[in-house]
């Protein structure tokens, strides 16, 4: 099932159990996807990738929140639950992380397929693997990984 029909009917569900956290998600994801459709310069459709690249910076924006209020600490406990539950809410829609074994053999291969042995040079490295992996990877852990390779090798 698309994402966007999915988000519907979780929307529509919600509603009707009155579970207004789910809703209040669900909304807002939604208005973050319209947010994107209707910004200047936005040329093509809205697919499974664009709500993939929605949600993602979604949730990348509710964990930088999140650590904002864990650094309050009991004051902001209550906010950094309440943003713990939204991003495994998105998570369910976002692709599935890489482990770190996956990532590093990956990083390995990239090294060996471009040659590259300058940390200069890892920028090619890391755009590379994020081409190749949009969503399953983070970047500060791939150029993280990639420079323990250089210095290994």
């Amino acid at each position: 099932m698309p994402i966007q029909e999915e988000l519907r009917r979780l929307l529509t569900e919600a509603m009707k159990a009155k579970d207004l956290r789910t809703a209040d998600v669900c909304r807002m994801l939604n208005t973050k996807v319209m947010e994107r459709r209707t910004a200047k310069g936005f040329k093509g459709e809205v697919d499974d990738a664009l709500l993939v690249d929605v949600i993602g910076a979604y949730r990348k924006s509710l964990a930088k929140a999140k650590e904002e209020f864990v650094h309050l600490g009991e004051q902001g406990a209550e906010q950094a639950a309440q943003l713990s539950w939204e991003m495994d809410f998105c998570d369910r829609f976002l692709p599935q992380k890489m482990s770190e074994d996956q990532l590093r053999a990956i990083v390995r291969a990239q090294l060996q397929a471009t040659g590259v042995t300058d940390p200069k040079q890892l920028g090619r490295v890391v755009g590379e693997i994020m081409k190749a992996h949009k969503g399953q990877v983070d970047a500060g852990d791939v150029k993280r990984i990639a420079e323990e390779e250089l210095l290994r090798g």
